[in-house]
């Protein structure tokens, strides 16, 4: 198929213009211009509902070498609002490619923008931080396009969690197709078998569900908005809150479900990202917004002389300051900023990461808190059998 190019121009919420070229005539978007500096991973990047209402930035110089395929998506639908690039391949060559990159973003109407100097863009998100900005080819007017900026909301105080998170319960049944995963075939497939998980999809990626599914784990997924009663009804034998975009400070209504599943029960508790937010914040904790987040595949995370290689993807954290000590044990810092990346409650079996453990494609250093999630959740339920059958003998 034969593609024409168009003129297109990147325009930033500070003035700062870029000029390159597009596939598609006539786009507009506007969005919170970031970059991520994977080299690989694309497909899911544009799949992850963590990315909403975000004009993605790829600092690796040329993206769409291997194509796209039908098993890598981490959700049903594309969340950013652009691809900035300086190349794109137009002869993609891979063993599961099913279909080539630029069709996808033809036939999926991605607005983009390619061809112009990703680094010196890099360059200047991490001197100013990351900001609103417009990919457009209906219109190369950067002062026409600048004047639509104040309808932009930020993302700060941005509740974008309403808009990914699932409309309705459902239980998770394995994909119908196989998914590719060099862990699945790493994973003891009965370890989990038979315990209730509940996830709380603030925004959830396919494989954090492909993990659990591959260790046996009965899933249950549940929109965000559900109360502490309706969770409750299910009996769980343990409880995920997932990934998701946006302000983590304005969703009250899951901070308030936290609280009271924290006060209430002795579940174990697993956060992932928003999911570590949200528990923070639940524990009397505060956040606040990064200069430019952190969204790569390399990203040390640790302390004391030991670290793991994360996949990150955020754009708020957890203030180090606001965490009580006598509740709160800070297990990981990223250790390019030492902002908080991970806790584990002094009482409770509750713990939560700042990065992605599920990481694919990406790292696999942390993949091992899965099986530690469920090794808790055994644990507890032993614990909880023993007494139980302690009482009984004592009546």
């Amino acid at each position: 198929m034969t593609y024409n190019l168009h003129p297109a121009i990147l325009v930033l919420q500070d003035g700062r213009i870029y000029r390159g070229w597009t596939l598609i005539n006539s786009v507009i978007s506007f969005g919170e211009v970031v970059f991520n500096t994977g080299m690989t991973g694309y497909q899911e990047i544009m799949t992850d509902p963590s990315y909403a209402e975000q004009i993605i930035t790829f600092t690796y110089p040329e993206i769409g070498n291997t194509g796209i395929n039908h098993e890598d998506n981490e959700s049903n639908k594309i969340h950013i609002k652009g691809i900035i690039a300086k190349n794109i391949c137009f002869s993609p060559n891979n063993w599961r490619q099913q279909e080539s990159f630029i069709n996808y973003i033809f036939n999926n109407q991605i607005p983009h923008i390619f061809g112009i100097d990703t680094r010196a863009l890099t360059k200047h998100l991490r001197k100013t931080g990351s900001m609103n900005g417009c990919i457009s080819s209906k219109h190369l007017n950067p002062y026409m396009l600048s004047t639509k900026f104040k309808d932009t909301p930020l993302i700060k105080g941005s509740d974008l969690v309403q808009q990914v998170t699932t409309s309705k319960n459902y239980e998770f049944q394995g994909y119908s197709h196989k998914h590719f995963s060099y862990l699945q075939y790493k994973t003891d497939k009965t370890y989990g078998y038979g315990l209730k998980i509940i996830l709380i999809d603030f925004g959830v990626k396919y494989n954090i569900l492909s993990r659990l599914d591959n260790y046996g784990c009965s899933i249950q997924v549940l929109p965000a908005t559900s109360s502490y009663e309706a969770i409750n009804t299910y009996n769980p034998d343990g409880i995920i809150l997932s990934n998701g975009p946006g302000d983590p400070s304005v969703i009250t209504y899951a901070i308030k479900t936290v609280k009271k599943i924290i006060k209430y029960t002795n579940l174990p508790i697993f956060g992932i990202c928003m999911g570590h937010q949200i528990i923070s914040l639940a524990l009397e904790g505060k956040t606040f917004k990064l200069k430019f987040g952190h969204r790569g595949l390399n990203h040390p995370a640790g302390m004391q002389q030991k670290a793991e290689v994360t996949s990150q993807n955020h754009g708020f954290a957890v203030t180090q300051e606001s965490l009580y000590k006598d509740i709160i044990n800070i297990t990981h810092f990223n250790l390019n900023d030492t902002t908080v990346a991970g806790i584990l409650h002094n009482k409770k079996p509750i713990f939560s990461v700042q990065y992605h453990p599920e990481a694919s494609p990406g790292p696999h250093d942390s993949d091992y808190l899965f099986k530690y999630f469920i090794s808790l959740i055994k644990q507890f339920k032993q614990y909880n059998n023993y007494n139980n059958s302690s009482l009984d003998q004592t009546r």
